[in-house]
């Protein structure tokens, strides 16, 4: 039901309770090593200190955990059959006889030894200049990760972005932070009074897939 102008009802706003602290969380699939690179990479590639909600703020390390212990970090839906050429395109699909949680777990080791053999220190103990450099050289193939963990920064990207875009439903985005920063009404249901208001901007903040309202 609706005014006669055609603007929504109000509700009563639901809001999700707090969540666990991440240095609580209780890891789903994640060890304490692996954990800390998560928290301090996602915090690089999605940061703090811009006009917006950081990765940390909206718990992306908390879906990638998720991701990796449920179908997506074992390739449930995936072809996994080889053969498996490394050196093909991107464009020719995944290259690795590794599922993503694997991936995971042997990249991140081999890559903190690189930043302790390049810089004196793991990726989650160096300084923000430091770890933006090395991601930079992970990147771009410089840090010699054997060939089946070549997609690792590629995916750890993907993961970032995802966590932070997603419905909260599934650990990261927390509060809608995102959808609210881009003005993404998210999944409401409802557009019938909107497809003939052009250059009005929607009033409306986002709704999660639970019911949650931003």
């Amino acid at each position: 039901m609706s005014h006669s102008r055609g603007w929504p009802l109000p509700r009563k706003r639901r809001k999700a309770p707090p969540p666990v602290p991440l240095e609580d969380y209780d890891r789903a699939y994640l060890n304490a090593d692996e954990w800390a690179f998560v928290m301090a990479a996602t915090a690089r590639l999605i940061p703090s200190d811009g006009d917006g909600p950081g990765a940390i703020e909206t718990r992306v390390p908390v879906f990638i955990d998720l991701q990796l212990a449920g179908d997506y970090g074992a390739a449930g839906d995936w072809y996994m059959e080889g053969p498996h050429d490394p050196s093909a395109e991107p464009a020719r699909g995944w290259q690795s006889p590794l599922n993503p949680a694997e991936v995971y777990r042997q990249a991140i080791p081999a890559f903190d030894a690189w930043c302790e053999e390049t810089h004196g220190e793991i990726f989650a103990k160096l300084s923000p200049e430091q770890q933006d450099a090395s991601l930079t050289s992970l990147q771009k193939g410089d840090v010699g990760l054997p060939s089946e963990l070549r997609d690792f920064f590629t995916i750890l990207l993907a993961n970032t972005k995802e966590g932070y875009f997603a419905d909260p439903i599934y650990g990261g985005n927390h509060g809608m932070q995102s959808w609210v920063y881009i003005g993404f009404p998210g999944a409401r249901a409802a557009y019938r009074a909107w497809p003939e208001r052009h250059n009005v901007k929607y009033p409306l903040g986002p709704v999660s897939i639970s019911g949650e309202r931003a």
